[in-house]
């Protein structure tokens, strides 16, 4: 008998904060777990061909092998550069 993964997928927008938990079957990949979560149909701006994924902060690829209790993250896309937010602070003190 195949071992069950029990799975947390999280996203976060600014308004707005989804996590759902997911099992899936032992050797489940970060994609499926995301598949798996009804997060993309949930919010139809997650773009996986150009958005980065991570497992507890770790950046991670669509097709990386997960863990039981892992928590999936699917992070959003920068709206500035950080180093070019940080030289604007700088100069603005």
């Amino acid at each position: 008998m195949a071992h069950r993964l029990e799975i947390e997928v999280v996203y976060a927008k600014a308004d707005h904060q989804a996590l759902v938990a997911v099992s899936l079957d032992e050797g489940a990949t970060v994609e499926q777990a995301i598949n798996a979560s009804g997060l993309l149909q949930q919010f139809s701006e997650i773009d996986l061909a150009s958005q980065q994924v991570g497992v507890f902060g770790q950046s991670r690829r669509l097709e990386d092998q997960l863990k039981n209790g892992d928590r999936v993250e699917i992070y959003r896309p920068l709206l500035q550069d950080p180093m070019e937010a940080r030289r604007k602070r700088a100069v603005t003190g």
